[in-house]
């Protein structure tokens, strides 16, 4: 003879199983919703996987993006390339300096839509050209002078880079590298940039793909945020993951660090 209560027994412990199942998937479901609203509206990770910011950034740092420092756009969303443009939301725009996340907008780059990371040197009319490795905003040179060499290990060996502190009109300033004097990037055409663009170029001035190359001028509508601060850093031998190869790689002195 069966025992009534012992299947009633069952099937209340099937059933509070089944509740503890249900708010452990709403659980993951809210926690990947806000962050999905913090990553589209307010701050997104980013990781350095090339030189072209050295020696403001170095590969291996990871940082986070404000992403209402320009206001919003369909690229402020993830696979936004695939939503109808709607323009800018509560566009906000960028200063000369500013160090900016993008979407590269050149279609004839195999690097179409990629994230990129280069600072601000050009505003929608401005005239810029590079002279002898001069910098010339709307016909005045960018003050550069000399600093100490930028020194990086290579295989073993030290190596030490010119280095220059560069200083914007409006007072912005910050380290650039000169890695080849005479380098074919220190002279070019005359730039002028189009209204709703900037034109960016990278700290790395001769190992950069930027404004004077293949990026060409950036519209506003690609811009995803400005990078504020180094939340983390390895020597780029190791993932963020990766802890148990965190005392041998990590680069303590970069974390938190501010970007200039």
């Amino acid at each position: 003879m069966t025992d009534p209560g012992s299947d009633a027994t069952h099937s209340t412990g099937e059933t509070k199983q089944g509740e503890t199942w249900g708010e452990t998937i709403k659980t993951i479901i809210y926690a990947l919703l806000i962050a999905l609203v913090i990553r589209s509206f307010f701050f997104q990770p980013f990781y350095i996987p090339s030189g072209s910011m050295e020696d403001t950034l170095l590969v291996g740092d990871y940082l986070f993006v404000e992403k209402y420092a320009y206001g919003y756009s369909r690229y402020s969303f993830p696979f936004g390339q695939y939503l109808p443009s709607f323009g800018k939301v509560m566009a906000g725009a960028p200063q000369r300096g500013d160090v900016v996340v993008f979407k590269m907008p050149n279609q004839d780059s195999p690097d179409y839509m990629q994230d990129f990371i280069k600072r601000v040197i050009g505003l929608p009319g401005d005239r810029i050209q590079v002279i002898r490795g001069t910098v010339y905003l709307n016909g005045k040179p960018v003050p550069k002078v000399r600093a100490a060499d930028y020194i990086e290990t290579i295989d073993g060996y030290t190596v030490r880079v010119p280095r220059y502190r560069e200083t914007l009109p409006g007072g912005k300033s910050y380290y650039v590298l000169d890695r080849v004097p005479d380098g074919p990037e220190d002279d070019t055409q005359l730039f002028v940039v189009p209204p709703g663009h900037y034109f960016m170029m990278g700290d790395n001035r001769d190992n950069s793909d930027d404004s004077r190359r293949d990026v060409g001028y950036v519209p506003a509508e690609v811009l995803e945020g400005k990078a504020r601060i180094i939340f983390f850093s390895t020597d780029g031998s190791a993932h963020f993951w990766e802890f148990w190869k965190w005392p041998e790689t990590v680069r303590f002195a970069r974390l938190f660090k501010l970007i200039d």
